[in-house]
C-alpha cells in the first residue's frame, strides 16, 4: 500500500504542474489583456487546489507513517539530528515545509477568485500567488537527478 500511494503522491505532481501552469497561463493573460474574470477561470484555479490539497493529504500520510515516516523510522545508528542526514532532513523537513507554503500560495491564489475586487486585481494577485507556489515546488520537489534524494519522472519507473 505505502509503495502505490507514494507512486500516486508522485504522480500527482505532474497534474498539479499542468494545473498550476495553466493558472499561470490565464492569471497573466487575464491580468495584462484587461479580461472578465470567468468561471472557467475560477474553476480551474479550483481544481488546482484540489489536487494540491490532495496530493498533501497523501504527502501528509507520507511523511507520518510511510516508508520513511515520522512515526515508523528510526534514525540511522550513529546519527545524532535529523538535520545532520541528508535524506532525513530532506523529507521529514525541507520537503513538507516548501510543500505546505507552496499549498498555502495556491490556495491564496485560488481565495482571491472569491473576493469583491476588481478583475485585473484578481489576475494579478492571482499570477503572483501562482508564480511563487511553482518556485517553491521547484526548489522542494525530490527531482530524479537530486543525489540521494530524487524519485523517477514517472511513478513506478527507473
Amino acid at each position: 500500500m505505502n509503495e502505490g500511494l507514494v507512486h500516486l503522491h508522485n504522480f500527482l505532481r505532474w497534474i498539479i504542474l499542468v494545473l498550476l501552469v495553466l493558472s499561470i497561463v490565464k492569471s497573466y493573460t487575464g491580468w495584462k489583456q484587461k479580461k472578465v474574470f470567468s468561471q472557467g477561470d475560477r474553476k480551474t484555479w479550483l481544481f488546482t487546489m484540489i489536487a494540491a490539497h490532495t496530493t498533501l493529504i497523501l504527502g501528509l500520510y507520507q511523511w507520518l507513517a510511510g516508508r520513511y515516516g515520522m512515526l515508523t523510522t528510526e534514525l540511522p545508528a550513529g546519527t545524532t539530528s535529523m538535520m545532520k542526514d541528508k535524506f532525513y532532513r530532506f523529507f521529514w523537513m525541507e520537503h513538507p515545509l516548501t510543500m505546505i507554503l507552496a499549498i498555502v500560495m495556491i490556495t491564496l491564489g485560488y481565495g482571491v477568485a472569491k473576493k469583491a475586487i476588481p478583475d485585473e486585481t484578481k489576475y494579478r494577485k492571482a499570477f503572483w500567488f501562482f508564480i511563487i507556489a511553482l518556485l517553491l515546488i521547484f526548489i522542494g520537489m525530490p527531482w530524479p537527478f537530486r543525489e540521494l534524494l530524487g524519485r523517477p519522472w514517472f511513478p513506478g519507473m527507473g
